[in-house]
């Protein structure tokens, strides 16, 4: 734990926020000192995200003070809080894909901290060496890796002479291996008197980063700890109760009968940046969940598409669904077989923002609700409020718009709905990205009991960790290539780290002599 100054770095003093109908943020204190690593913790809904955005200039509070150094300050937008040596690496990175490393971080300086630079590009690898961020300033953001970027985003706020750096949810994206190269940068900034406020759902990082940690709940500070006096599971009980301790572990099993089959699949991207598909191959059994780990851009997308039938190419025999070809048909005809999909983004493909709950459930799950042409609205209302009360999804009822829920709220709900379908595949992307540790619970369980019902399950997270948790078997996607599946139980995090950074590319081409694409599963 980092030793108390006399002046701190920051102080929030009864910080308070009313939005119509919600309480954000209601009389919040904070202390950060100068060389601390804070966690601000809790569910979705808490209060993280409005308390940052104020502290960055986004949302003005109601109430409250702001001191800095000791001083009160009124910081009115993002361009003050960066003169005054604040800087945030927010979840979905802010770069523009066809400029350079140098021209992004040039976009966010102002014309005093420009004249101070004579050379951008060498103070960028002048940073880029002291720090071991490996950026390289000539390089287009659209050629770098997840990972490249968020340190691009670091970067930028490094060139600023950052004082507290603000960080949401920052090893979400990451392989392990980049994981340990942020954490090493991190120790760095603090060593140096840098300020970290760090936002996480992964609590094992931070009990190993952290030298305090704040929990919110509803709006309010409920508790505070010294993590390295804590385990995952304590802290988890601070955020969401006695529920958390049951996500401790789970038994693994081993499939049955093959469900879905994945043969020689290649495919180019639709989209200019995207990622070709080449040669993926899987099985997924009946009772088994197939993880697939990677950094994002590297073929999920394409993948998840392609199988779900939202990329409606004929891939032709590609894609077995029990022993039938399904490569030609669309999303909907591969629903009636059995299907169902959980999509990465939940607002506009996994639910209707402007739809209510109730006509959202409708979408995906008609299949008893139609009849002669006819919706047996009563019916949907009385299902919806079932997955309602059945996945504790905070809402004001079935006429709630789909908009109006968080995102661990409209998760849950999506998952419910997808789930109640009994679906005999089901494709999953990301099922808890950005969702807080009560809702992740659920959700896992719910994954874990349509498994034991004979269900094949592909997940595809970025969440190594939870991979672990629930997959009976494990693979790894790097440049649009599939490594072998391996029975979770037979590998460990270094290896899939390994694998997601594409080791087993070179050695698939070592062992064996590439087969060529069958002309049906080429577009």
């Amino acid at each position: 734990m980092k030793a108390q100054t006399s002046v701190s770095r920051l102080e929030l003093i009864g910080l308070t926020k009313q939005y119509p109908g919600c309480l954000a943020n209601d009389d919040i204190s904070i202390t950060l000192q100068p060389g601390e690593i804070h966690a601000l913790l809790g569910e979705n809904g808490a209060g993280k995200s409005t308390l940052v955005k104020t502290i960055y200039g986004v949302v003005s509070p109601d109430k409250g003070d702001i001191l800095w150094n000791g001083k009160e300050v009124n910081i009115k937008s993002p361009s003050i809080a960066r003169e005054l040596g604040i800087g945030m690496v927010f979840q979905h990175f802010s770069l523009f894909e066809t400029l350079t490393v140098s021209q992004n971080i040039e976009l966010c300086l102002s014309k005093k901290q420009l004249s101070q630079i004579d050379d951008l590009d060498s103070r960028i690898n002048t940073l880029s060496e002291e720090y071991g961020l490996n950026v390289d300033p000539t390089r287009y953001v659209h050629s770098l890796s997840i990972g490249e970027r968020q340190r691009v985003e670091i970067m930028r706020c490094l060139v600023q002479s950052v004082k507290l750096l603000i960080l949401d949810e920052p090893t979400s994206v990451l392989t392990p291996q980049e994981v340990s190269g942020l954490f090493d940068v991190l120790r760095i900034l603090s060593k140096e008197g840098c300020s970290v406020l760090f936002i996480s759902h992964k609590l094992h990082e931070v009990t190993e980063i952290c030298d305090q940690a704040t929990i919110l709940r509803g709006g309010k500070v409920v508790d505070t700890c010294v993590p390295n006096d804590e385990t995952p599971a304590s802290i988890a009980k601070m955020m969401v109760g006695d529920l958390a301790e049951q996500d401790a572990g789970y038994s693994k099993k081993e499939g049955s009968k093959t469900l879905f089959t994945a043969s020689n699949l290649s495919l180019s991207s639709k989209q200019p940046f995207g990622t070709a598909l080449k040669k993926i191959n899987f099985d997924l059994k009946a009772g088994e969940i197939l993880g697939i780990a990677g950094v994002a851009g590297n073929g999920q997308d394409e993948l998840m598409a392609i199988l779900s039938g939202e990329d409606d190419r004929n891939v032709g025999s590609a894609l077995l669904m029990n022993e039938l070809e399904i490569g030609h048909l669309h999303a909907g005809e591969r629903r009636k077989l059995g299907m169902a999909y959980v999509p990465e983004e939940r607002l506009g493909r996994g639910a209707v923002p402007d739809m209510s709950l109730t006509e959202n459930t409708l979408l995906t799950h008609s299949k008893g609700f139609v009849s002669k042409g006819l919706v047996q609205w009563q019916g949907v209302k009385d299902y919806t409020n079932q997955l309602i009360e059945k996945y504790k999804v905070k809402c004001h009822g079935e006429f709630s718009e789909a908009r109006s829920l968080s995102g661990g709220n409209l998760q849950k709900f999506i998952m419910g709905r997808e789930i109640g379908q009994d679906p005999k595949v089901l494709i999953c992307a990301h099922p808890t990205w950005g969702v807080d540790v009560g809702a992740a619970l659920a959700i896992h369980q719910a994954l874990l009991e349509l498994r034991d019902q004979g269900a094949a399950i592909l997940l595809v997270s970025e969440d190594i960790d939870e991979l672990f948790l629930l997959a009976d078997c494990m693979a790894a996607v790097c440049d649009g290539y599939l490594s072998p599946q391996v029975k979770t139980e037979d590998t460990n995090i270094d290896q899939i780290g390994q694998w997601m950074a594409g080791t087993f590319i070179n050695e698939q081409a070592s062992t064996t002599q590439p087969q060529s694409p069958t002309k049906e599963a080429v577009i």
